[in-house]
């Protein structure tokens, strides 16, 4: 089956072919039974063979410039009777119009279809009118798909791990919390203790020696006297 872009390349070289005044164009759609190797033949005639070179020329030009689409190869072109150009999708021969009628490839290929440029174009207008009607369809679908989601439907309900989660936090951030401050409290007593210990250390250095009271012998020596 001939794609679009397949189509559109035939209908170039056609019009290329015209510009240059080839003579008796003719498509022909071939059975896909009996040619598995291309979908159309393009035949055309010049009436000499610097004609034949230049519409060639004209086909490969236009294909290269509008489509960047070069042919796979070309055989012929030297001697300008006979200019066979391989598209793939088809395959353009140009003829003296002699040569043409010798070999004959419209009586050798009986099963094949010809068509003219209205039905080439009216084929690509319908495969592009085809191809727009399938594209917003996709859309529309993807659009209504969208909503139906279950994801979209119902927001997540909270875990029950939350709250255990928060609890946790709050203890965390309570010892963290408490922590320092204890810690804090205890070095502010130490060394408030150590202050009180080295003035009273002071104080007693300064304080006048306390005389011992006397003990009983001392008293008796004293008395005897």
């Amino acid at each position: 089956m001939p794609t679009l872009e397949a189509n559109r390349l035939l209908a170039a070289a056609v019009d290329a072919a015209d510009s240059k005044k080839a003579e008796d164009i003719r498509i022909l759609a071939l059975d896909p039974s009996e040619s598995s190797l291309t979908d159309y033949f393009l035949i055309c005639s010049g009436t000499n063979d610097r004609q034949n070179v230049a519409i060639s020329d004209e086909i490969e030009y236009r294909l290269k410039k509008d489509f960047g689409v070069l042919a796979n190869s070309v055989e012929g072109r030297r001697q300008g009777e006979w200019v066979l150009m391989d598209y793939v999708d088809f395959v353009v021969h140009i003829f003296k119009p002699e040569t043409r009628e010798y070999y004959g490839l419209e009586r050798l290929r009986k099963t094949a279809t010809t068509i003219s440029i209205d039905d080439l174009n009216k084929k690509i207008k319908d495969a592009i009118t085809k191809t727009r009607a399938k594209a917003p369809a996709k859309t529309a679908l993807a659009t209504k798909a969208a909503p139906t989601t279950k994801a979209n439907a119902k927001p997540a309900p909270a875990t029950k791990a939350a709250p255990v989660a928060k609890k946790a936090a709050t203890k965390v951030a309570t010892k963290t919390a408490v922590k320092p401050v204890a810690k804090k409290v205890v070095v502010k007593k130490a060394a408030a203790t150590k202050t009180v210990a080295k003035k009273a250390t002071k104080s007693a250095a300064k304080a006048p020696a306390v005389r011992k009271a006397p003990t009983k012998k001392a008293a008796a020596k004293r008395a005897t006297k």
